[in-house]
């Protein structure tokens, strides 16, 4: 029997596989794609995110980016970061980081689903493996969650990501967030000849025709060849009744996802991904769901305050005026993110 069994091969799976493994644990990673795994995300990596891969030694390559800009069609603001920079990084590439230093701690990764779960008071049996603990990092629509029953009814807006990269020399050092009626656009620069784009919204249609919302941003864009097809994600707001199922702990957007408005998925699924270690160290999961949300509040709460507004048809158009009008407080809420 080993200890840790992590399904989903992601960033939250990865990095808590690797942690288990440093903690002494032994780790076997269930995965049913080929790597590298991509993702429809914006891809960028907080500073704090950044600096806590490093620490697990997860070497990443990407392209430094100082700050966050919000634009709308009349207002620009800048919010500069005061702990250092976040990184942009290539979903693939940032996989691959992971693939190699699971590889060089000796991590076994199986290209497997996980199938029907059963457990006991004492072990968990998934894919073929008894284990004493289950991690379930299997994404945004996890099968874990449905099947063990952990998930609820979302209400409102159903929002969605498309994403797309483009060759083309990024033109600051800032992530923009370019904001319409339509929704928000991300750009991310991912490397020194490529930016990502993506688009966040609760309307239909294409890749293109949300471009079209944002007309500064496709003026920018205008010449620039697609690197790749576009890529989707969502329904984006997913709801947990609990992240703990007797010895299966639910992590990254498996337990839960508010939205991607304020792109710290990443920062949050390390961090609540090292209290699941720390947790099963301890032989305590039944406190891993307070550790989830002591960690986790700050960007859940700030994230839905953001999206409530964004929902609100009379706030929505002043929340890059507010930006503007109050840079201070702007920066202040991006350095707490970052």
């Amino acid at each position: 029997m080993i200890d840790l069994l992590v399904a989903g091969c992601g960033p939250a799976g990865a990095a808590t596989a690797i942690r288990a493994a440093l903690a002494g644990l032994s780790v076997v990673v269930v995965e049913p794609r080929a790597a590298p795994i991509d993702k429809a995300c914006g891809e960028g990596i907080a500073h704090s995110a950044a600096s806590y891969l490093s620490r697990l030694g997860v070497e990443l390559d990407g392209r430094p980016f100082y700050g966050i800009r919000y634009l709308d069609g009349q207002h620009q603001v800048d919010a500069r970061f005061h702990a250092g920079p976040g990184l942009g990084v290539r979903r693939t590439t940032l996989h691959e980081a992971l693939m190699k230093r699971m590889a060089d701690l000796g991590i076994p990764v199986v290209q497997t689903r996980v199938g029907t779960i059963t457990q006991n008071t004492t072990s968990v049996t998934a894919a073929g493996h008894t284990a004493r603990y289950l991690a379930a990092a299997d994404g945004l629509h996890s099968p874990i969650r449905r099947q063990l029953d952990l998930g609820s009814t979302s209400a409102g807006d159903v929002r969605r990501g498309l994403r797309r990269h483009f060759h083309v020399s990024p033109w600051t050092d800032l992530v923009e967030v370019y904001w319409s009626r339509l929704g928000e656009a991300y750009v991310t620069p991912v490397a020194n000849d490529l930016v990502g784009v993506a688009v966040l919204t609760s309307a239909r249609g294409t890749f293109d025709s949300h471009l079209s919302a944002f007309p500064s941003l496709e003026r920018r864009l205008k010449g620039a060849r697609p690197a790749n097809a576009v890529m989707g994600a969502g329904p984006l707001r997913q709801r947990v009744r609990s992240r703990v199922a007797g010895r299966v702990l639910l992590v990254g957007d498996a337990a839960g996802y508010v939205d991607a408005l304020t792109g710290e998925g990443i920062a949050v699924a390390l961090r609540t991904s090292a209290e699941l270690v720390d947790c099963i160290l301890k032989d305590r999961p039944e406190d891993y769901e307070a550790a989830w949300r002591r960690v986790s509040w700050e960007c859940r709460l700030l994230t839905g305050s953001l999206l409530w507004a964004r929902n609100r048809s009379l706030l929505a158009p002043r929340i890059v005026p507010a930006a503007a009008l109050l840079p201070g407080v702007y920066a202040h809420i991006v350095n707490r993110l970052s």
